[in-house]
């Protein structure tokens, strides 16, 4: 079973003026000579880790890991109720990453993208199919409305109904029919208390869940004030703007992959984002190779989830000959 790849530093760092008032933070590691990807973190609104950086062999791969607009260490942060949100968008963040490769110099990457990564990742890839040389894709996330219901409104509750509770309880039964709509209000009360417990009540509903089996230390880093505020500020914010896609779209425009060489892996137990959207996925872009890993949930570090990964990665990465 394939690991993780011992911990790396950067060898660069920076803030990158993308526009509108935002900088990001962007970070490279490994080979400054090696193959190029960017990776994608999920939420929106999570923001990347340490670990992100070791899905990648270091001898091979020059990687780019960037914390997406509002989140981890780009400013303004959406912490602050102040930070207006409405220029954080799928399309603002496919112009971001244009602005960063052509900082890096290069004429196209590998795009690796989990859980809302991947959302990005296909919007990307679909808008600039030239640019992607290869896409690795974990825990398929596309913004469908059935998506987001099953599990911020009725599905996922019927599973976790102990977790759920607390998920619902800054809301009001009167209002319980569009929780998104709910914590939205709150999300943008003038109350800091209100504006928290609703942050921590819709973050730690996410990372109670994301594994197979219960992770105290994932659900910590979701409680915490400022990573809770943030995260729930901004997934809100792209749920009820449905991602900002037109309904279906992502599945629909797979067409537009089928040049692009393409890895799905999917845990069966996931239900942040159920296997059915990898499925009809891999339905409608049958040339990328799909993983269905039956005892693992949501998570990259679940085993038989990072396994493929790392294969995926590794394989692509032996196409990129060492000096290239």
């Amino acid at each position: 079973m394939r690991t993780l790849y011992p911990a790396i530093e950067p060898y660069d760092h920076g803030m990158l003026d993308v526009g509108q008032g935002h900088r990001i933070y962007w970070e490279l590691c490994g080979n400054p000579d090696g193959k190029p990807v960017v990776f994608l973190h999920g939420g929106p609104g999570a923001g990347c880790s340490p670990d992100h950086r070791r899905l990648f062999d270091p001898e091979r791969y020059r990687i780019l890991l960037f914390d997406q607009r509002n989140c981890g260490r780009s400013t303004p942060h959406a912490s602050g109720m102040d930070v207006d949100l409405s220029t954080n968008t799928t399309w603002t963040l496919v112009e971001d990453m244009e602005q960063l490769r052509t900082m890096i110099g290069v004429d196209s990457w590998q795009v690796f993208g989990g859980s809302w990564g991947s959302c990005l990742a296909l919007a990307y890839a679909q808008e600039h199919p030239e640019r992607v040389s290869e896409l690795v894709l974990r825990g398929i996330f596309t913004l469908r409305n059935e998506e987001l219901r099953w599990f911020y409104q009725s599905g996922a509750s019927f599973m976790f109904p102990d977790l759920w509770e607390s998920y619902l309880a800054p809301i009001p039964e009167e209002e319980r029919d569009d929780l998104i709509g709910a914590y939205a209000k709150r999300l943008h009360s003038s109350d800091e208390r209100v504006r928290l417990e609703a942050a921590r009540a819709w973050s730690v509903w996410e990372g109670s869940t994301i594994t197979l089996l219960p992770n105290e230390r994932i659900r910590a880093q979701h409680a915490d004030a400022r990573y809770a505020l943030a995260f729930a500020r901004i997934e809100n914010h792209f749920f009820a703007h449905g991602g900002f896609l037109a309904p279906g779209q992502l599945i629909a425009n797979a067409g537009k992959l089928r040049d692009i060489p393409g890895v799905i892996v999917q845990g069966r137990y996931d239900v942040c984002t159920p296997a059915l959207t990898a499925f009809e996925l891999h339905r409608a872009w049958p040339e990328a190779d799909f993983h269905l890993v039956d005892d693992a949930g949501h998570a990259f570090s679940e085993p038989g989830i990072l396994h493929h990964l790392i294969e995926a990665t590794d394989g692509f990465a032996r196409r990129w000959p060492l000096g290239s």
